[in-house]
């Protein structure tokens, strides 16, 4: 495959360097991004840059994944209105770790042809004296240039540090040290990185009258433009510790079609031919949302495995699907408290059930969950409280024999707003 059209009608390219298109075209090429383990896990905003790697891999080249452990500990100001808070080693290193393991889910490591490689950045940041660095590095790109890039433009109002400024020449470093030592030409990120890119291009031409490329992608934001990768939790993240499989797979399925229809060819492997038929099939059945499984298979697939996907799609439609108490009584606890992690509680004592509960009470006098009689009374009357995914009455009594795995009473307010009841 030609990866310059293959990304040309995904959608995800925003600029390139002249020359590019022949440079790919010669032979087999090296490219790489750059991830700062800022974080213990990579978040959804990342999955842009892996998959250009995962594409660039499968049209028989050799992605590189850079592991910022030196930049990491710097601090890059793109994007950012102040400075950032430095880890220490011990949380890089450990962030790393994790990081590393994230991105070996992605990429081939073990291809005959074209095994993808993952570096880290402080094994040839460590082993440069600052003399060195300054005299050798630091000559070749002026003040001048440096300040006429956005990440630091944007900075000069609110105060930039110089180790935050130094950013940008470390990771030209890095661009320089890569093509030297494993002929690595091509560098990608997204769009906001076009400035530390090009300053890595302008030392490779300044010091060896070499020349080097880059390839960025736009910055995604959703339809209705809200921040890609944000939720009302926070971010997206990797990490099932921190985002569950099943709220990662309820991301994907709550995606409008629009966006839906972008994210397929982003963040998928599928071919031209099988997302057209996936848009033709959904077009002619909008409400059954093929689209946004169909994404939310493969990419829930990828990161977390085949039988947590399972597992998401199977607790989906119970909760979301018409079904009866058995059905929902399936859930497990850790699927329960997976799905409704974060969802209003309440704790209760189980000794409440001696005797059945009057269900008013016990979603105002017991629970809390409600402040007021008269309103609570008045959204049962409307048939706007479910219980157990059941419309309830208010004169219909709750026993001990209602709640799911002896524990948890499911209170719905309307379609979307819940609260869970805990009985221990």
């Amino acid at each position: 495959m030609n990866f310059l059209k293959e990304m040309e009608w995904r959608g995800m390219i925003h600029n390139t360097t002249p020359g590019l298109e022949i440079k790919l075209n010669e032979k087999p090429c090296l490219a790489y991004v750059g991830f700062d383990p800022t974080a213990d896990s990579l978040h959804i905003g990342n999955l842009v840059p892996i998959m250009l790697l995962v594409h660039f891999q499968n049209c028989g080249h050799i992605p590189v994944a850079l592991i910022g452990g030196a930049t990491g500990l710097i601090g890059d100001p793109s994007g950012k209105s102040s400075e950032r808070n430095l880890l220490s080693k011990e949380e890089v290193e450990s962030n790393i770790k994790n990081i590393k393991y994230q991105l070996e889910s992605f990429l081939n490591l073990d291809s005959q042809n074209n095994p993808a490689l993952i570096v880290n950045n402080i094994d040839w940041c460590d082993k440069i004296s600052m003399i060195d660095f300054f005299r050798d590095i630091g000559k070749s790109l002026t003040l001048n240039y440096m300040m006429s890039k956005e990440s630091v433009k944007n900075r000069m109002e609110s105060g930039i540090s110089f180790t935050e400024f130094s950013y940008q020449l470390i990771q030209a470093y890095d661009f320089y040290h890569l093509y030297n030592s494993m002929n690595c030409e091509i560098q990608i990120g997204g769009s906001d990185q076009w400035g530390n890119i090009t300053s890595g291009i302008e030392l490779i031409k300044k010091v060896d009258s070499k020349e080097a490329h880059a390839l960025t992608t736009p910055l995604l934001t959703k339809q209705d433009g809200t921040k890609f990768g944000k939720s009302e939790s926070g971010n997206i993240w990797l990490d099932s510790q921190k985002t569950s499989s099943y709220k990662f797979f309820q991301y994907w399925m709550n995606s409008g079609d629009t966006d839906a229809k972008n994210w397929i060819k982003i963040f998928t492997t599928l071919g031209k031919e099988q997302i057209y038929d996936i848009l033709k099939k959904h077009e002619a059945a909008p409400h059954k949302r093929l689209l946004q499984t169909e994404l939310a298979k493969d990419i829930t697939t990828r990161v977390h495995g085949v039988d947590k996907f399972e597992q998401a799609l199977r607790v989906s439609k119970i909760l979301f699907g018409k079904n009866t108490k058995e059905e929902i009584k399936q859930i497990s606890i850790k699927e329960f408290e997976m799905v409704f992690e974060g969802v209003e509680k309440h704790n209760i004592s189980i000794n409440l059930f001696d005797n059945s509960v009057d269900p008013v009470s016990l979603l105002t006098e017991h629970s809390k969950a409600f402040a007021s009689k008269s309103e609570l009374r008045r959204l049962f009357s409307s048939n706007a409280i479910s219980i157990n995914k059941k419309r309830w009455s208010q004169d219909k009594k709750i026993s001990k024999e209602e709640l799911l795995n002896n524990k948890y009473l499911l209170v719905q307010k309307g379609k979307k707003n819940y609260i869970v009841l805990s009985f221990d």
